[in-house]
């Protein structure tokens, strides 16, 4: 199997993990089949857009190659069919979107890379790329994008995109050193999740009462 064919396969994949994570959060909201395959359709091709338009390779792949919106929309609309045996949709949506969040920081990453784009404008492609679908999906169903909450979601991402750059690199462009660098976002994301690590906020102190006016 060659690089290219290997990385459309995890491309692909990256579109139906987050197409059904999207379809199970628009469920999940009771929106109609139309709504479920648009919410699955736009958290699957959103990352992948932006990923394209930035690296400029137009049209974007999502709109050049009927497998990527048929793959999204068939995976949405068997969401939408099976959803009464997907048990706990919050915990299918969770873990759907761990593992999109892997794939897709590996394939954003390396399309960067093969653009020629410096590693670290490589890493940051890489990131919002695969931020960008979980972004639009809860945008579209009303919730706080996950990326904005205090939750390790771009984090994982990034430090992701940075196992992929260091990969590639020091000549480690094959597939088992790849499919480990998406297991590391996947695991990582779950992690933080089980152990409820989070980013640090800022302390907002209460203003200050009873403070005395200027003397007159």
């Amino acid at each position: 199997m060659t690089t290219s064919t290997a990385l459309l396969l995890a491309d692909l994949t990256g579109v139906a993990v987050f197409a059904a994570s999207g379809a199970s959060a628009a469920v999940a909201k009771r929106l109609d089949l139309f709504g479920v395959v648009f919410v699955g359709v736009v958290a699957a091709l959103g990352g992948g857009i932006f990923r394209d338009l930035v690296i400029d390779e137009v049209p974007p792949l999502a709109f050049a190659d009927w497998r990527y919106a048929v793959t999204a929309a068939v995976t949405a609309a068997a969401v939408f069919r099976l959803h009464p045996q997907l048990a706990r949709l919050r915990t299918t949506v969770l873990v759907l979107d761990a593992a999109g969040l892997g794939l897709f920081t590996v394939t954003g990453t390396l399309k960067a890379l093969d653009a020629h784009v410096p590693a670290v404008g490589a890493c940051m492609i890489g990131t919002l790329t695969a931020i960008g679908g979980g972004l639009g999906r809860d945008l579209l169903t009303g919730e706080i994008p996950v990326v904005l909450r205090r939750e390790i979601y771009a984090v994982a991402a990034l430090a992701g995109s940075i196992v992929v750059a260091l990969l590639v690199a020091y000549g480690q462009v094959k597939a088992v050193p790849l499919i480990a660098a998406a297991i590391f976002v996947f695991v990582l994301r779950l992690v933080a999740l089980r152990r409820r690590w989070s980013a640090p906020v800022a302390t907002l102190r209460p203003p200050r009462t009873g403070t005395r006016g200027p003397q007159g």
